[in-house]
């Protein structure tokens, strides 16, 4: 595929790479209200905020913190934000390590399971960063630095895509057995309106438009995305938007991918991204001005979602309840919420 009218698009956020990948959106460009998406913001300069502050994570305003004493609530958009860490590690009785994907529905799944299992009542802490992500972080001793902060979190589970809980088990990190539970199909997240004018995974390989990705380094959706990608188009496509639409500027590559879609989205840094569904229709849900396109079974990828326990967790009998918990009826009535679906051995 050959696009010879490009237009070389300076990469916005590549000096902040580092505070995204733990969460902390400090240096994201000034958001603008939904009306003036166009506006893609600081350009390098401080400035006032001039967006609606709703806009920016941590989305819940607070709901997703399990903690039952919060003492002094300080969050401050742009400047102190952990949008992916929830809860107290110091009195947690069960601390959950699951892939960012469905970030959005650990706070009701963890209050149902806190009325079943009630001594666990705010003694849960868990963290929703990129699966690779969080295996970095069981790689240097649970340990993680935000900022000026660091702080240890030694987890009982770990969720994920089934391939990498597999693995993890093989290298004898987890243990068996590995619970299968939800499966999700991938979309393409777009503005609402749809100024970009996409229709299908094909669209994406246009000149010139903006696309935000996740990174192949971080998260293992983009393996997903890239098999969908050569489905739709073959490998010409799955190039031009992760090799030549890359190196010129017009892919951003995430490490967030779960929060900062959207972001650029909104920011009108981009105009389509490739995400799972659940994660669309959970920011329709909360009123942002965010739609989705779907991309036919054909083409799609289905994710198998997985857990099992930590090798040496403090908790183990909480993290066995948990894992058994997330393929309750209960529980995948809280995931179809979203989009998701129960699994279904086949």
């Amino acid at each position: 595929m050959k696009c010879p009218l490009r237009r070389t698009i300076s990469h916005p956020l590549t000096s902040t790479a580092a505070v995204l990948v733990l969460g902390g959106l400090a240096a994201l460009s000034v958001l603008s209200p939904p009306a003036r998406a166009h506006d893609t913001g600081w350009n390098g300069r401080v400035q006032a905020p001039s967006y609606q502050e709703r806009v920016f994570p941590p989305w819940q305003h607070g709901t997703n913190d399990p903690a039952l004493h919060k003492g002094l609530r300080f969050t401050v958009p742009e400047v102190d934000d952990l949008a992916d860490f929830h809860g107290n590690p110091e009195t947690a009785r069960l601390v959950i390590y699951v892939g960012g994907n469905y970030y959005f529905a650990m706070a009701p799944l963890v209050h149902l399971f806190e009325k079943e299992h009630p001594r666990l009542r705010g003694r849960i802490y868990y963290e929703t960063l990129p699966p690779g992500i969080l295996i970095r972080q069981m790689e240097h001793h649970d340990t993680i630095t935000v900022g000026n902060m660091t702080w240890r979190a030694v987890p009982d589970v770990y969720a994920a895509g089934k391939i990498k809980v597999l693995n993890l088990v093989r290298k004898h990190r987890l243990i068996g057995p590995v619970i299968d539970y939800a499966t999700n199909d991938l979309a393409i997240m777009i503005p609402r309106g749809n100024p970009g004018h996409v229709h299908d995974l094909q669209s994406l390989g246009r000149p010139e438009l903006r696309l935000s990705m996740p990174n192949p380094a971080w998260e293992g959706v983009a393996r997903q995305i890239k098999a969908s990608l050569i489905k739709a188009g073959g490998h010409a496509l799955e190039h031009e938007v992760y090799g030549t639409k890359v190196r010129d500027g017009e892919t951003i590559l995430t490490h967030i991918h779960h929060r900062q879609t959207p972001l650029y989205l909104m920011q009108g840094l981009a105009d389509a991204g490739v995400t799972w569904k659940s994660e669309a229709i959970f920011q329709e849900k909360i009123g942002h001005p965010i739609s989705y396109v779907r991309i036919p079974a054909r083409e799609n990828t289905t994710a198998v979602y997985a857990a099992a326990v930590v090798r040496g967790a403090p908790h183990a009998r909480a993290a066995r309840a948990w894992i058994e918990f997330l393929r309750s009826p209960a529980a995948l009535r809280i995931f179809e919420r979203y989009g998701f679906r129960p699994y279904r051995v086949r």
